[in-house]
């Protein structure tokens, strides 16, 4: 036989047998790991791009896939929602999630996002009562379809400083979620879950790590002529941390009587710090992606809302948070090369919504600015009594939204369109107030279509308010001339980085826009499992082919 035969025989048989090898075991990373970080303005990445290292935040730039526009898709935007879509893949009025707080429309009770009457707390005295879980959540996440696709083999664990921002990525079917009692510094889980206090977790808490931290109290990482991204230091847009008379550096917080540590704690760096040592924690105790099925750790770094609200975005404050954020994201990485190896992890980075500017820092800038000043609720209310003749028609203003007291207007007879007539002629007369919707019938306000998708998107109708207001640009509820909120469509609060590195990534960008919600899908399609069953979202397929 001619030897250029022979030699092609062996190269069609040696590419057979790769073939076959390749294609005889599904292929997943060995641990998938979802960073959220609570109130990440997308242009975070680039306002303090030159003081980053080159292993945080730019390793995942520089080696990953950047998708630079992504954006959130539904109103109001808040933290349980903002993790809930990410996981789901789905918006409020599917998955449930309508706020962090919310009226319930048909017992009349107010209710927390990740509330459980039917469960109690663990791993602390101060949490033995009502506790947690994800029953409130109406959808599976893609960690419940990945525990589903291997037949429940597959291991899942939340951890944060908030329990929203642990409970709600984690799932339905978790193994276990933690997060941090402010009361003594321990994390803590709930009855809901099959095994909640593991051994590990109880030598990680008898560290006391929180002690620890506290006491090194809040340093700026570098001298503070390198912070040029911020105002001058104790300026007048910055809230004061609790025993402060001024926002300066350094913040002495070991002083703090013992029942305020732990507290003041969740506003320091010094939080994300403890959340990635939890994180660890974690990993090591149960072994996470070290066995036959892909494992995944739910991530949330809840330190920076609490800094972005007291201290707003210009801050040195927020300025140094990120710059340490940098350094533990690098470490963080560093770890999983090494205990779970380079290559054999994915993770993806992300925000659950963003943050306004100070409105009075806008306004000495003379930009068009402003808080939702006064009370609003009691204001309206005495106008429609004048109008009605009846007290307190309206319940209760919250989210940007209105709850009319239905009760009260149907023992009355009153007519419904009329107080929602008068509610819009009253809300007319205010030129902070764009929009005012009508959430029972939204096409009734003429809106630009990407408002208009995103009202519809956040409505569930036994969650949510009858009426949403839409401030304008710049314009946000906040009841304080300092710090900053969040809640509105606009691009500083619905613009979010998401970076993705690791197992299969591609290095690369993309500009066209992608959603917060097609972030569960694209991992979904990584992972070769069902999407979840209320995903509304699109794969990223930039990052699949």
């Amino acid at each position: 036989m001619n030897k250029s035969i022979i030699f092609l025989l062996i190269v069609l048989l040696s590419f057979s047998g790769c073939m076959n090898k390749d294609n005889t075991k599904l292929s997943r990373p060995k641990l998938v790991v979802g960073i959220v970080i609570d109130q990440m303005r997308w242009d975070y990445l680039y306002r303090y791009y030159d003081l980053y290292g080159n292993d945080g935040f730019k390793r995942m730039m520089d080696s990953g896939f950047n998708c630079e526009n992504t954006m959130l898709n539904y109103l109001p935007e808040f933290t349980g929602p903002g993790h809930s879509c990410i996981y789901t893949g789905s918006v409020p009025s599917i998955h449930g999630i309508a706020a962090n707080d919310w009226k319930d429309n048909l017992s009349g009770r107010m209710w927390y996002c990740v509330e459980d009457t039917t469960v109690h707390g663990i791993g602390s005295d101060s949490v033995t009562g009502p506790s947690m879980s994800p029953r409130n959540l109406l959808t599976t996440t893609v960690t419940d379809e990945l525990r589903l696709a291997t037949n429940l083999r597959s291991r899942v664990y939340g951890v944060a400083i908030k329990d929203r921002g642990s409970i709600l990525p984690a799932g339905h079917l978790a193994n276990a979620a933690y997060w941090y009692d402010d009361k003594t510094g321990y994390f803590v889980s709930s009855s809901y879950y099959a095994n909640p206090d593991p051994q590990w977790l109880k030598d990680f808490n008898k560290r006391k790590l929180a002690d620890s931290l506290v006491k090194q109290n809040w340093k700026l990482l570098y001298s503070p002529d390198m912070y040029i991204q911020s105002l001058t230091d104790a300026n007048a847009y910055e809230g004061n941390l609790k025993g402060e008379k001024a926002p300066v550096f350094p913040h002495i917080v070991d002083t703090l009587p013992e029942a305020d540590k732990y507290n003041i704690l969740k506003t320091l760096p010094a939080g994300n710090t403890l959340t990635f040592d939890m994180a660890r924690a974690c990993i090591n105790g149960e072994q996470l992606g070290q066995q036959k099925n892909c494992d995944f750790l739910c991530v949330s770094l809840s330190s920076t809302d609490y800094a972005g609200h007291l201290f707003a975005p210009n801050s040195i404050e927020v300025e140094d948070m990120y710059l340490r954020l940098d350094k533990e994201i690098a470490a963080f990485l560093d770890y999983l090369d090494n205990t779970v190896g380079r290559g054999n992890y994915t993770v993806f980075l992300t925000a659950d919504h963003g943050a306004a500017h100070n409105a009075k820092f806008l306004t000495d800038l003379d930009v068009p600015a402003g808080s939702l000043s006064g009370d609003m609720q009691a204001d309206l209310n005495s106008y429609l009594k004048k109008e009605f003749n009846k007290d307190s028609i309206i319940d209760v203003i919250m989210n940007y939204q209105i709850y009319l007291n239905n009760t009260l207007i149907n023992s009355a007879n009153l007519d419904k369109e009329k107080v929602k007539t008068a509610i819009r002629e009253w809300m007319g007369k205010r030129p902070e107030v764009e929009y005012l919707v009508d959430l029972e019938d939204v096409n009734k306000t003429p809106l630009p279509q990407p408002i208009h998708d995103m009202v519809i998107n956040g409505y569930y109708r036994l969650r949510s308010g009858s009426m949403q207001i839409i401030p304008a640009p710049e314009w946000y509820d906040n009841n304080k001339p300092t710090g900053t909120t969040h809640g509105t469509w606009n691009p500083y609060d619905s613009h979010i980085p998401l970076l993705w590195y690791g197992w299969h990534i591609p290095k690369g960008e993309t500009h066209r826009t992608v959603y917060m919600t097609d972030i569960a899908p694209t991992v979904s399609a990584l992972l070769n499992i069902q999407m979840p069953n209320g995903c509304v979202g699109k794969v990223i397929t930039e990052i699949v082919k």
